[in-house]
């Protein structure tokens, strides 16, 4: 049954296709395949195991088959592209866009990656290591090297005439480069401008001389967010000079945007963002068995804590049941100002001028949460142990490791940043220590000296 006969809601591919393979029916896999767009597909594969991926790259449209590659995250395609045969990669590759090619080629193995190379003409050599040559995650990687470009001293009719005389507008074109004799670039032509402007104006008389541009060595971090901004689909790219040399359109603003995302979302958890969901179990294992190791030290330093106080949790057994909330419920508000903080590094919305303003407002935002649940817990820890001293030693060390998630979970990523450390890839492992030892300390601390 294919995806016409069955309805939306009970529809899965991935089940589809792994029944298929399993009853050998690969006209049916291949009229299925026929039936999606490449983004379809590559989402298919990013589902599958190792083996059926193989299985099923066969029977995905030559034609369709270099869009996938370029739709698939880096970790899927290159185990794929390891597995299948160097000359199905060299025929799948050959109508790839030059900066995804770049991207490949730079990802997959050396012996892989020469072959590729080779299998180039002269000029396609040619113009990928001269991409190669910008710096990585610079405009020069991204640019799209297809725009149309006009002069300033033509009217919009002439314009016109010459857009009707093309096949089609490169994807994403909102507005024509406007560049002078020698290829400066002096401005935009928004198509809105062309459409309902008189015939007889110049393109100087109603094009965006201001209109944005970037240097083509310029990053990523410091001009993907004018799409958002400007709410354009393209923008100019230009040499050290001022000569228009390409153009960034949407489409690679937001892949950009998607991978900073995966990034900090993945490296909070101590993992790669090109992570295969189906890599194979050894170096998965490995990737992870770092992180966890670091973990496993951080622990026996919050164990070594709670060893301090072993003669009090003797002889006040409650404190062991207790002492749970006061560092879980520091960490879950160290990691929500930790996140927070993450995300404003990412944007560029944190500085030196506005720190102070955003370390107070944490800080009376732990006062008062910390107040609050402190009130809460003691209430709680009263009725259950019948205790007064128990729950206002408890609601003490709440409000204490609330003070110092806050502190932490702010500092602990301007301070990684600072250092050139990622904070996302070490941050939630350091602010999980320090809520744990000022949790431990704090409660512990304090019913030794109050209780006993």
């Amino acid at each position: 049954m294919t995806s016409s006969t069955r309805h939306p809601a009970e529809f899965d591919p991935i089940a589809l296709v792994i029944d298929l393979h399993e009853r050998n029916e690969p006209q049916r896999i291949r009229d299925f395949l026929q039936e999606q767009d490449e983004v379809e597909v590559a989402h298919l594969l990013e589902s599958l195991p190792p083996r059926e991926r193989q299985y099923i790259w066969e029977f995905i449209p030559a034609a369709c088959q270099a869009d996938v590659l370029e739709e698939l995250d880096d970790g899927v395609r290159n185990n794929l592209l390891e597995a299948l045969p160097e000359a199905s990669v060299i025929h799948a590759i050959r109508e790839m866009e030059e900066a995804e090619l770049v991207d490949l080629l730079e990802s997959v193995p050396d012996r892989l990656a020469g072959a590729i190379l080779k299998s180039l003409t002269e000029g396609a050599r040619t113009a990928i290591q001269q991409r190669r040559e910008y710096p990585e995650e610079s405009a020069g990687r991204y640019m799209d090297t297809e725009w149309i470009a006009i002069r300033a001293d033509v009217s919009l009719d002439v314009v016109a005439r010459y857009l009707k005389r093309l096949d089609a507008l490169p994807p994403h074109t909102d507005g024509l480069m406007v560049i002078d004799r020698e290829g400066y670039y002096q401005g935009k032509l928004s198509l809105s401008s062309l459409l309902t402007g008189h015939g007889s104006k110049r393109v100087a008389d109603v094009m965006q001389v201001d209109a944005d541009k970037v240097g083509v060595l310029d990053l990523s971090e410091d001009w993907v967010d004018l799409f958002e901004e400007r709410e354009t689909e393209s923008i100019a790219v230009v040499d050290a000079d001022g000569k228009l040399v390409g153009r960034i359109a949407v489409d690679d603003a937001l892949d950009i945007i998607r991978e900073l995302a995966d990034h900090q979302v993945m490296h909070m958890a101590g993992l790669d963002e090109d992570e295969d969901l189906f890599a194979p179990i050894i170096p998965s294992a490995k990737r992870r068995m770092f992180w966890l190791g670091i973990n496993l030290l951080t622990a026996f330093l919050a164990s070594s804590v709670i060893g301090l106080f072993a003669a009090t949790l003797e002889k006040l057994v409650a404190l062991a049941v207790l002492m749970p909330i006061v560092a879980s419920m520091g960490g879950i508000a160290g990691s929500q100002t930790l996140t927070l903080a993450i995300r404003g590094l990412a944007l560029g919305q944190i500085s030196a001028a506005n720190t102070r303003w955003l370390a107070i407002k944490e800080v009376v935002i732990a006062g008062i949460n910390g107040v609050v649940w402190a009130v809460v817990v003691g209430l709680i820890a009263w009725l259950w142990f019948h205790d007064p001293k128990l729950a206002g030693v408890l609601a003490a060390a709440m409000i204490i490791n609330q003070f110092a998630a806050a502190i932490a979970g702010l500092a602990v990523p301007l301070v990684l940043e600072r250092s050139g450390i990622d904070p996302a890839l070490s941050g939630s492992v350091i602010l999980t220590t320090v809520t744990d030892v000022v949790g431990f300390m704090s409660f512990l601390g304090l019913a030794t000296w109050l209780l006993l």
